[in-house]
């Protein structure tokens, strides 16, 4: 299907590709991986022949068609369903040409045409994959004038999908869906009848969708059969074979060097020399093999620890002008919460992040915050804040106005930025730069809670793994909007879920969200089961439950951050009791710190006690 050889291609200079080749053979479905501006959709671009290869050629079977999302639907009169439809422009001309045409042989061809591409079943194709990326009825039918950058972006996928190319090109698929999208869309892929080549960065993504993955590194490609997960193990293999071949070679050439050098000036020798500078010439050990390097993130833990709890909400309301949005919540932020937000698009996940954030004032209820708390807010619409002539030097220059140029830059590398990048402007650097720099600004001075709406859209494999390690080693509290499940798995230990105008807690892990999304597409074929008759019952007594329970699970979560601040007392109190310099002072201080240490370890036992008889009787309300 598709044949890469040998190609090169520079940019101002510089070698993106330096005699890259690989083959797709039809039918595959690949991932395509690499660092950010390593060249992935660049190359895209060249098989699309938007580019010029500088050397090398790309060869595509002739009658395949290609298929890929260039930018957003255009903003029409025309509805979301005809803009789809549209996108098969071989069945759109067919059908305009059916309707003039005189011909009687001219017209048996055409709807032989239009039969063989199951022109007679398009609308219902059509709504099905827009229905799986998130437009219900309504909105389909609505002009594409009346939606967002974000949903336009669907609507092109969903037309490229619809269309469906022999050789299907999708560039990041999923930085516009959220969970139920995704989970959608690998679904589809996983079944497209013909070639798919995919960039992404989502490992479940790239695992489950594909069976392929095609690695761009230092200009060249390598193509490997099977998923991520088995790429990078037989990537680790290949590594390790490698550089133990190399450290073999390398020792024989020192072996067979130390000869040299001792025999080359002996006439006796002279000939042994000389052949095992030959066997030195011929070995050539292989190029070391390792990974790319990937900068780490670093988050400033909190200058001060918040009160808890930081934020409380008691039926609060919120929404955009008179429209409410979201309303009835009830809910408690403490500051050692891993919290994830989920909820199909649309369903008020960063109507309630603004609202966290401050940009949103409530509209009814009460929303208490903890005095001092510092919010550190990350959202795509942010990135807007950035100034584009700037360099990042600039910006942080602003945050340190009395440090030393040293310092600035040193910060900068904290936040991942390479040293040519600091002076370069904004508007030059990738998209996962500008989010490093963004998510480097807004941290700078240690807020106790982190929220991230999408922050991995722009960001590589390697630089998702950097994320969660700085989020795991971030003390802070963190709530996540994403559909990256790896990421939420690797960070998170709570679910809240957006859904029927509110925001509540859900008691089960992500696996059980996601075979609740999948089970409710699998049941939308119109008719009610019991298990959907009930489901709003179930979700009302689920609600009381959560509603009795409540008031133990605060008691417990106080609890917890009562012996947390004794325990704190009690280790200050025992450190300064095991240094001997104490007890050379007046024995009064000792006496003092000997009835601390006994008031604090009862206090813990006490509360200790309290802690289980809550914990018990949770359990119990739990299982009646």
């Amino acid at each position: 299907m598709l044949a890469v050889t040998n190609i090169t291609y520079r940019i101002q200079g510089r070698p993106l590709f330096e005699g890259a080749s690989f083959v797709l053979p039809d039918g595959v479905k690949a991932g395509f991986v690499g660092k950010n501006g390593s060249g992935k959709t660049t190359l895209f671009k060249l098989i699309q022949n938007q580019l010029v290869l500088d050397g090398g050629t790309i060869e595509i079977n002739k009658r395949a068609k290609i298929g890929g999302v260039a930018q957003e639907a255009p903003a029409t009169s025309l509805s979301v369903l005809e803009t789809v439809m549209a996108a098969d422009t071989e069945r759109a001309e067919l059908m305009a040409e059916a309707e003039h045409a005189t011909d009687a042989h001219r017209i048996a061809d055409i709807h032989m045409r239009l039969a063989d591409i199951d022109a007679h079943t398009a609308e219902a194709r059509a709504a099905t994959i827009l229905k799986g990326l998130g437009f219900e009825q309504d909105r389909q039918l609505g002009p594409t004038s009346e939606l967002s950058g974000g949903w336009r972006m669907r609507v092109a996928l969903a037309g490229v999908l619809f269309s469906q190319p022999d050789l299907l090109l999708l560039d990041e698929p999923t930085n516009y869906l959220d969970l139920e999208g995704t989970l959608w869309l690998e679904k589809y892929l996983a079944t497209y009848p013909y070639t798919v080549f995919m960039i992404s960065h989502d490992r479940d993504l790239l695992n489950k969708a594909v069976n392929a993955i095609v690695h761009l590194e230092r200009g060249k490609a390598t193509f490997y059969k099977g998923n991520y997960d088995t790429f990078e193990n037989t990537r680790r293999m290949q590594m390790e074979l490698n550089n133990k071949s190399r450290e073999k070679a390398l020792d024989q050439v020192a072996h067979l060097q130390k000869f040299v050098d001792r025999f080359s000036a002996s006439a006796a020798k002279a000939k042994q020399a000389q052949a095992r500078v030959k066997m030195i010439a011929k070995l050539k050990p292989p190029a070391a093999m390792f990974d790319e390097y990937a900068a780490p993130f670093t988050f400033p833990n909190p200058k001060k620890e918040p009160a808890s709890p930081m934020l409380t909400f008691d039926n609060v309301s919120v929404g955009y002008g008179d429209k409410v949005i979201l309303r009835h919540i009830s809910n408690r932020i403490d500051p050692d919460d891993r919290i994830a937000l989920v909820g199909v698009n649309g369903n008020g996940k960063s109507t309630f992040a603004k609202l966290l954030a401050g940009e949103l004032k409530p509209m009814g209820g009460e929303m208490r915050r903890s005095r001092g708390l510092d919010i550190a807010y990350f959202a795509q619409h942010q990135m807007d804040s950035l100034k584009p002539e700037h360099t990042p030097l600039e910006h942080v220059i602003e945050l340190m106005p009395n440090d030393s140029e040293a310092k600035r830059r040193s910060r900068l590398a904290q936040m991942g930025m390479t040293t040519s990048r600091m002076d370069t402007k904004v508007n030059k650097l990738s998209g996962g730069e500008r989010a490093r720099l963004l998510l480097g600004l807004i941290t700078f001075g240690g807020p106790g809670m982190l929220i991230l709406d999408e922050p991995t859209n722009h960001l590589d494999i390697d630089s998702r793994d950097a994320l969660v390690q700085a989020l795991n080693d971030y003390t802070g509290a963190v709530l996540i909007i994403s559909h990256d499940r790896h990421l939420i798995d690797a960070t998170v230990d709570k679910l809240w879920i957006a859904q029927n105008g509110t925001i509540e807690e859900f008691d089960e892990d992500l696996d059980t969200y996601q075979r609740m999304l999948t089970s409710g597409k699998e049941k939308g074929n119109g008719k009610s089961s019991p298990a959907n008759t009930d489901k709003k019952a179930a979700r009302q007594d689920g609600a009381n439950r959560r509603a009795e329970v409540a008031p133990i699970r605060k008691s417990i979560k106080d609890a917890e951050q009562k012996l947390f601040r004794l325990k704190a007392e009690l280790g200050k109190v025992e450190a300064l009791l095991a240094d001997p310099k104490i007890y050379d002072g007046a024995p009064e201080r000792i006496i003092l710190l000997g009835k601390d240490k006994a008031r604090f370890s009862a206090d813990i036992a006490t509360t200790e006690e309290r802690w289980l008889a809550l914990s018990a009787q949770l359990e119990e309300s739990e299982q009646a």
